[in-house]
């Protein structure tokens, strides 16, 4: 089973790419952040004549997460447990049915910039980084419970996190952003801690793998990047693991998304 996680950027903008990556690559499941549509104008036909079912969990302009698959796809589940009043559409899950069921998924993390910080050095209330670090204590919660189920299962998806200094072409530069700072970094570690394998490192160490490069200032052609798209696996999931690239070339392409698809392949 091949799943891929892809923050497409808005599917009006990138239909056509997204539809040719899909043809070429073949994915199983694709994980789509950034839809950037509510759900009844999202173009589930064009997904659907490829022999796609199609989920979503949009929000108009902004964020929206989508499920893809050629399997079944069961208890569709929408929004991040832990607070009735986010609006924000940053989380879908299913399970998807192959010669094993695997709980999928797919979430678009908070960016949590501007950094807003109170004099102590804590974040500010009711701030963008406030935000993403109390979104990411739901996620573990949530990852918590994955673990407890026991069944296969996996969360993947634009993280917006750099884990560590060699998943960027300049760390020097991210040293105050909200994707680098070291709170949300060990937030994210405390969740990877709990017993969960990032496909990615799991197969490919060392730096110069990135899968987002900014649209400004040539960051493509200088190989600015940084690797912020990722799967992270419970253990009987890490055990079904064969493989994970990141498809690095889609970046260079007519109108690209900033990020670039990230795939594992499973023996389920």
């Amino acid at each position: 089973m091949k799943i891929a996680t892809f923050n497409i950027n808005g599917i009006k903008a990138r239909v056509k790419a997204l539809g040719d990556w899909l043809d070429e690559a073949q994915p199983d499941v694709a994980l789509l952040q950034e839809i950037k549509s509510v759900d009844e104008n999202f173009p589930r036909e064009l997904f659907e004549e490829r022999g796609y079912n199609v989920e979503t969990h949009g929000q108009k302009s902004f964020n929206g997460v989508a499920i893809l698959s050629k399997l079944p796809l069961e208890d569709v589940a929408r929004g991040l447990p832990g607070d009735d009043s986010d609006e924000q559409a940053r989380w879908i899950e299913a399970t998807v049915v192959g010669k094993t069921a695997i709980r999928l998924c797919g979430l678009y993390l908070p960016n949590g910039n501007p950094v807003e910080l109170n004099a102590d050095g804590t974040p500010v209330e009711g701030g963008k980084y406030a935000y993403k670090l109390g979104w990411m204590k739901r996620l573990k919660a949530r990852a918590e419970q994955l673990l407890a189920d026991e069944m296969p299962a996996l969360m993947a998806g634009d993280y917006n996190i750099i884990p560590q200094e060699e998943d960027a072409k300049r760390p020097e530069v991210w040293r105050e952003d909200a994707l680098f700072r070291p709170e949300s970094r060990a937030a994210y570690r405390e969740i990877l801690n709990l017993g969960f394998t990032e496909a990615f490192r799991a197969r490919t160490q060392g730096p110069g793998h990135y899968s987002f490069w900014d649209y400004q200032a040539g960051a493509w052609n200088k190989d600015d990047g940084i690797r912020i798209d990722h799967f992270l696996l419970t253990p009987q999931c890490a055990d079904l693991l064969r493989d994970c690239q990141i498809d690095r070339g889609i970046r260079g392409r007519e109108k690209p998304s900033d990020h670039v698809p990230v795939w594992v392949e499973l023996d389920a």
